[in-house]
C-alpha cells in the first residue's frame, strides 16, 4: 500500500484513500456496492463515466490489476480530486482522468467494462453547491444522452453497469432496452430486512440473455449482513 495514503484527509479505504475537495459526489454505499458488484475483473479496458471523486475507478483498479482504465468527468473540481486521489494510490500508472464531456469526448478502442453512478435527480430544486447539483441532477446528462454513448462505446461481449434508486432505475431499465440493450443482472438492495429495496444495481449488455436477479440487504438486527460483508469487506477497513 502506498504510505502516502495515510497522510490524505478524506475516506480511507484498505488500500487507497479517498480526498472529497470541491467533488459534487463525496464518498457513499451507492459507489461502493457499484464498485464492489460489477464484474470487471476480467475486463481488459474500463471506463468510469463521471468519476467524481475517482472511486469507482480506484476500486476496479485494486480488484483489476491488469485493466487500463479511463475516469472521465465534465466537472473541473472532479477531475482535479479524482487525479489527486489517483496519483495518491499504487495504480497511478493505469488510471488515466480526463474532463470531458462524456458525449463529446472520442476513445481510440471501445471498452468491455463501463462502470458509472449517474445522476439522477430530473429537474426538481437543484443543490445549492453547482457541482453536486450537476452530480445529482440529470440536466448536465440525460439518461438518454448516456445511454447511447455506453451503447457506442461499449464492446459486443461487454458489460456496463449502474446504481439507481429503485424508480428510476425501473426508468433507466426500459429506456435501456428500447435502445438495444440487455438487462443481464440485477439486485435490489434493501437498507434493513424490514425496508423496501432503495437502490438496483443494473448490468447491462449488447448481447441477449437471461437476467440473473439477485436481493442484498445491508442490515440485520445484528449489523451488518454476511452478504453486505462479503460483497465490501475488500474495501471497508472495518470489514
Amino acid at each position: 500500500m502506498n504510505r502516502k495514503n495515510k497522510q490524505t484527509k478524506g475516506f480511507q479505504f484498505k488500500q487507497f484513500a479517498i480526498e472529497g475537495g470541491e467533488c459534487g459526489m463525496p464518498v457513499s454505499t451507492d459507489g461502493v456496492l457499484l464498485g464492489a458488484w460489477a464484474k470487471i475483473t476480467s475486463s481488459q479496458r474500463i471506463l468510469d463515466i463521471g468519476t467524481g471523486t475517482g472511486l469507482l475507478a480506484l476500486m476496479c483498479a485494486q480488484r483489476n490489476l491488469d485493466a487500463e482504465i479511463y475516469a472521465v468527468d465534465i466537472e473541473q473540481s472532479a477531475a482535479i480530486t479524482a487525479q489527486l486521489n489517483v496519483a495518491n494510490s499504487d495504480w497511478a500508472e493505469r488510471i488515466m482522468v480526463e474532463q470531458a464531456d462524456i458525449t463529446a469526448v472520442s476513445f481510440p478502442e471501445k471498452f468491455d467494462a463501463i462502470i458509472c453512478n449517474p445522476p439522477y435527480f430530473n429537474n426538481g430544486e437543484q443543490a445549492k453547491l453547482q457541482p453536486r447539483a450537476t452530480a445529482r441532477h440529470t440536466d448536465s446528462l440525460s439518461h438518454q444522452d448516456l445511454l447511447e454513448r455506453c451503447y457506442s462505446l461499449l464492446d459486443h461481449h461487454g458489460k456496463a453497469s449502474f446504481v439507481l434508486p429503485v424508480v428510476e432505475g425501473e426508468h433507466f431499465i426500459q429506456l435501456a432496452k428500447r435502445l438495444g440493450f440487455s438487462l443481464t443482472r440485477l439486485c435490489r438492495v434493501q437498507p434493513t430486512e424490514t425496508k423496501p429495496d432503495n437502490r438496483l444495481l443494473i448490468e447491462l449488455s449488447l448481447i441477449s440473455g437471461e437476467c440473473e436477479d439477485q436481493q442484498l440487504i445491508i442490515r440485520d438486527k445484528l449489523g451488518y449482513t454476511e452478504a453486505f460483508i462479503a460483497l465490501t469487506k475488500d474495501f471497508y477497513l472495518k470489514m
